[in-house]
């Protein structure tokens, strides 16, 4: 038996499994693509590594992909059915149970096991990684921040993987709402690891919660090699950039951002790539620009996906790019195929609840909002607007549902509803030319010209900061 970097012992893992595993988990950690050859190239060298199997096993749900999980899971109950766990370490059959339970679709149960692997096990790289990725997909900001927060105590300062732990940690903190610090904190991490892409993004996100999008173009301009290309988040990164330049009213680079590295001819067509491509145009479509011919190459990608129900957060932005393209039938077959699995699914299901309570809501109130039914569409989204995070993603990526709501109270005319949403927004991000420019227009439908010009040049002033 073979013991890893931190001491770990690995069950039925040789030195060669090994050498490919550590490479595997330092791929993972700075989401170089090469994890998928080394983790293969792991089992190749030990079929019946437990923690080779893990890894891969959580490969398999990390990316949200139906087709990927599905294959994963098979793979996985064939060698556990013809494993014998005696013999077999504690933190080994924790991470068989954390796996298990993920790939059969019990996301939360999954993510409450590795909290415990956590705190028996805290410099277990791989249980840290993917309880943080757990606690992302299920927008869980508290976990995100002290599943981490609460290991890092156990680690050297000199440990190689302190630092992407360090980035971990600056994202928690981020939505948290802890945003000095958590640039503190990413930035720490960029000192040991400069092309830390997982970092990097912590911070973006800090700029963005904060309103300071010229900082934010300034310190990606900056590491432009470290992250913009050859990355697993090289497209997420690219997003951000782009939400940057959108609420500066560079609306031109949106664009180019958009057709150069968010979605064209060459792209994957994975499903968190789709997702940051649909969140983009659908900023855009609700500010009345017209992306028709974008609409309909990112709506025929979707359709032919044809996922079934796995993540509620990806359905949401598949009806976007449906609905952005005009084809409200596919965005209504998209939601009564999740009405007839809602029937049959098994309660432990955690896609089951995010669905139910939010996914569909949120699906339907898109489809109404694209009807220009406002007025529905505000209805559909008040009860669950305070309970997003519960279908996951960040609080960047789920503002594009909040806007929605402010513009259907906008468009429907309901005053009070859109002064109320609106001051919630100013309190919380004065700094943000989106909300001056909203409330620009709630000032006009009140008859107050004064104040909507006022409002107006606030919003330009930020713009030109």
């Amino acid at each position: 038996m073979t013991a890893d970097r931190h001491g770990y012992r690995m069950s039925h893992t040789g030195a060669d499994a090994l050498v490919h595993y550590e490479q595997a988990l330092d791929h993972l950690l700075f989401f170089r693509p090469d994890v998928a050859g080394s983790a293969r190239a792991a089992l190749d060298a030990a079929p019946r590594s437990v923690m080779a199997q893990v890894l891969a096993a959580y490969l398999g749900v990390l990316g949200t992909e139906e087709k990927d999980a599905a294959a994963a899971r098979d793979a996985f109950l064939r060698f556990r059915a013809g494993l014998d766990e005696e013999g077999l370490t504690s933190r080994e059959r924790m991470h068989l149970a954390a796996a298990e339970a993920w790939l059969g679709g019990e996301i939360h149960r999954a993510g409450r096991l590795l909290g415990d692997l956590t705190v028996a096990h805290p410099r277990d790289v791989l249980a840290l990684f993917a309880g943080h990725q757990h606690d992302f997909l299920t927008g869980d900001a508290q976990r995100l921040r002290d599943r981490v927060g609460g290991a890092l105590g156990a680690w050297e300062p000199d440990d190689p993987h302190r630092g992407p732990l360090l980035g971990m940690y600056a994202f928690g903190l981020e939505e948290s709402g802890h945003y000095e610090r958590a640039e503190e904190v990413g930035r720490e991490a960029l000192d040991r690891h400069p092309h830390d892409v997982w970092a990097i993004h912590g911070v973006v996100h800090t700029y963005e919660m904060r309103g300071r999008f010229t900082d934010g173009l300034r310190f990606l301009d900056a590491r432009t090699d470290d992250w913009s290309d050859g990355t697993l988040l090289t497209v997420h990164n690219w997003w951000h950039y782009g939400l940057y330049a959108m609420e500066l009213g560079d609306s031109a680079r949106v664009l180019e951002i958009y057709d150069a590295a968010l979605h064209h001819e060459e792209s994957a067509g994975v499903a968190m790539q789709l997702l940051d491509a649909a969140a983009m145009l659908w900023r855009l479509y609700l500010t009345g620009a017209d992306q028709g011919t974008r609409w309909a190459r990112l709506a025929d990608a979707w359709e032919r996906r044809d996922d079934g129900a796995h993540y509620a957060f990806n359905d949401a932005h598949a009806v976007m790019a449906y609905v952005g393209a005009g084809r409200i039938a596919l965005a209504e077959r998209l939601v009564a195929d999740r009405e007839r699995w809602l029937a049959g699914a098994a309660p432990a299901v955690s896609n089951r609840a995010m669905t139910a309570d939010i996914g569909l809501p949120v699906c339907r109130a898109l489809i109404a909002y694209g009807r220009q039914e406002y007025g529905r569409a505000a209805d559909l989204l008040l009860p669950v607007r305070h309970r997003l995070h519960e279908f996951g993603g960040s609080h960047a990526q789920r503002d594009a549902v909040q806007r929605t709501l402010v513009e259907a109270a906008l468009r429907a005319e309901r005053t009070d509803l859109a002064r109320t949403l609106l001051s919630e927004r100013i309190q919380l991000r004065p700094v943000c030319p989106y909300n001056w420019s909203a409330q620009a227009r709630l000032e006009e439908q009140l008859g107050d010209p004064e104040r909507a010009a006022a409002a107006r040049e606030k919003a330009a002033a930020q713009a030109a900061l």
